[in-house]
This record gives structure tokens, C-alpha cells and sequence, in this order.
């Protein structure tokens, strides 16, 4: 299917989508953004998306064009002319066009794009054996420099950092906030099991707190009656796990079997991973929004 993206008022083609190079979000990365998944036609919790986006607005101090339902319906029309029921959708709004300099006074209508396309298929034998994963050298930028909550455009950190996986031969791992404590993965929301406690990052050592993660939190504590305490994780808590696993809305649930070359647990996909990962498949399978 031919990649459709609604872009200021108009659905174009991908490749006839063409955005100024005096727009902010090109030059500077001055941007946010969402990433969506619909499954069977559906968007999975579009809402909380669109939370987030606003919260990250606000922060920001950028106008978003549209209306909360008008950015619902947008995202669902888009959907549709893509012919997918399967897809990915990223809803990005960037400062707009200026003449000149950073300054955001100067941009005065931002850039509203959704690109809706085939989802990105993460390999299928990790979700059996889990993936092997490294903690990387650089760390996350300090939460009070960037906030890890605003799901910005600047990715650089991160992008550095994947260099670094690409380096190690794989497709995920781990970031350290400066002072030590895990904070996440370069596109993923981490969690750890041990001793029947289910462990993550909370959003004050500097993650996303990323909608798959909280909806994961919510099914343990609910459907699974587990303890769920989002906290500070270190290094010697994440090797000696007994399960891990990470999360995000195009992975779902992935299982880890390594990080440094050290087995998580015995290994192998652990129980409650792939209970929650089973009850997040039957999540998905039966939430909807009727349109």
C-alpha cells in the first residue's frame, strides 16, 4: 500500500508530502509527536495519545491546530484513505516556518502532519527466545536540561545511542540517567520481575511514560493481582532480575534474555512476561472505538 499522509489540510501521497526547510521541526527539531498502532481498523488508545501530545504542547508552548476530537478524526480519515486496518500512524507538530533564528515567537502557525503506513515488523523469533540487549556507555540527557516526558522531536540522544546498539549487533538496550539508574531503552519503556514484584522506571528518573507501559502496569496489578512500583531501577537490579522486558506501541511486549552477556532468569521469556504479553494481545483484540 502507497504510504498517505494528511499534511496542513491536505492527503497527499508520502512522496508528495513536502514540508518547508524553514520549518522549525527540520531545523532545529523543534517538535512533538505521537506514534500510534490501529489493529482491525481500530487505534489503540488514540486518546491517551492524544493526552500526551497535548501535555507535551503545553510544555513546550506550542498551539496545537486542531481540536482534540478534530486530531481524533483526522487520525481515523487518514487511516481510512491508507486502505490498512494494521498500521502505524505518527501524528507530529512541529513549530512551523519562521524567517529566521530559534526563536518560536517568530513561527507563527505550526506544521500539523499524520503519516499513516505498514507497521514495522520487529523479529518474531525474539518474542519466543527474547533479545539480547547491552546498557550503552552514553547516558540520557539530565531530566532537568529535557524533559523525558515531552515526546519531542530532538532525538539525538537517543540516535547516539543506537549507533552504540548497532555497534553491539543488536536492536535494543539501555539508558542511564547521570546518576546511574535505568531509565529506558532508545525507543522502549522498560520493566523488570523479581521476586513476584513487577518493577519500571518511574517518570522521575527520566522516562516516557509511554502508554504501552501503563497500560502493561495497569494489566499486572489487575488481571495478574502482582505489585507494580514504578521507582528507581540500578544496574545490579537489572542483571540479577528475574525476568525483563520491554515495552512500546509498535513492540507490544518483548522479552529480554541478556544484557552484558548475562542471563536474565534462566534465559528464556519468563512466566509473567508472557502472561502479560498474552493479556495485552487479548487487550487489543477486543478494545475499540466504534466509528
Amino acid at each position: 500500500m502507497a504510504t498517505i499522509v494528511y499534511l496542513n489540510g491536505d492527503f497527499v501521497p508520502g512522496e508528495e508530502a513536502k514540508v518547508s526547510l524553514f520549518d522549525h521541526g527540520y531545523l532545529f527539531g523543534d517538535s512533538i509527536f505521537e506514534t500510534l498502532r490501529s489493529y482491525e481498523g481500530t487505534l489503540f488508545r488514540v486518546e491517551a495519545h492524544l493526552d500526551r501530545l497535548a501535555d507535551s504542547a503545553r510544555y513546550m508552548k506550542m498551539t496545537l491546530p486542531k481540536s482534540r476530537t478534530e486530531l481524533t478524526d483526522l487520525c481515523y480519515e487518514t487511516l481510512a484513505r491508507s486502505g490498512l486496518s494494521e498500521a502505524y500512524l505518527r501524528v507530529t507538530v512541529s513549530r512551523g516556518v519562521s524567517d529566521r533564528g530559534i526563536d518560536p515567537d517568530r513561527c507563527p502557525r505550526p506544521t500539523l502532519s499524520i503519516i499513516a503506513k505498514d507497521p514495522p515488523a520487529y523479529p518474531p523469533e525474539g518474542y519466543v527466545t527474547g533479545i539480547p540487549t547491552v546498557i550503552v556507555s552514553l547516558r540520557k540527557v539530565a531530566d532537568e536540561a529535557l524533559s523525558g516526558r515531552v515526546k519531542g522531536g530532538n532525538y539525538q540522544n537517543h540516535i547516539l545511542a543506537k549507533m552504540e546498539l548497532n555497534q553491539h549487533g543488536v536492536i535494543e538496550g539501555f539508558l542511564l540517567n547521570p546518576q546511574g539508574f535505568v531509565v529506558e531503552g532508545t525507543v522502549s519503556n522498560v520493566f523488570i520481575v523479581k521476586g513476584g514484584t513487577v518493577l519500571t522506571p518511574s517518570g522521575a528518573s527520566g522516562c516516557l511514560e509511554g502508554i504501552t507501559r501503563n497500560v502493561i502496569m495497569d494489566l499486572a496489578a489487575r488481571s495478574l493481582g502482582l505489585p507494580v512500583v514504578a521507582g528507581f531501577i540500578t544496574r545490579y537490579d537489572l542483571y540479577t532480575a528475574d525476568e525483563c522486558f520491554l515495552t512500546n506501541t509498535l513492540m507490544e511486549v518483548m522479552p529480554v534474555s541478556r544484557v552484558d552477556g548475562r542471563p536474565i532468569g534462566d534465559g528464556k521469556p519468563g512466566p509473567t512476561t508472557l502472561k502479560l504479553a498474552a493479556l495485552f494481545k487479548q487487550l487489543v483484540a477486543t478494545e475499540g472505538r466504534p466509528r
